[in-house]
């Protein structure tokens, strides 16, 4: 079973700071995007729908962690302020 990593099944617990920064943080917004793309291109290769090598799959998950990463601390950033 293929697991989902949207960012709101990754964060439930930041439902509000990531529809707050989605809509006033344009670096956010963005970045947002990119994980956004990145997951949904290794979702597609991992369910067969589309063929490459593991060594650009593997490159395309640590890619997706590393915004991940950023994005868990813009939103925890934007959660202490609250």
């Amino acid at each position: 079973m293929i697991e989902n990593h949207s960012l709101a099944n990754e964060f439930p617990e930041y439902k509000q700071q990531i529809h707050q920064l989605k809509t006033h943080d344009n670096h956010f917004r963005r970045l947002f995007e990119d994980y956004n793309n990145v997951e949904h291109e290794v979702h597609r290769i991992e369910t067969g729908a589309e063929n490459t090598s593991d060594d650009y799959l593997e490159e395309l998950k640590k890619k997706r962690l590393h915004l991940k990463d950023t994005l868990c601390a813009m939103l925890k950033s934007e959660a202490a302020k609250a």
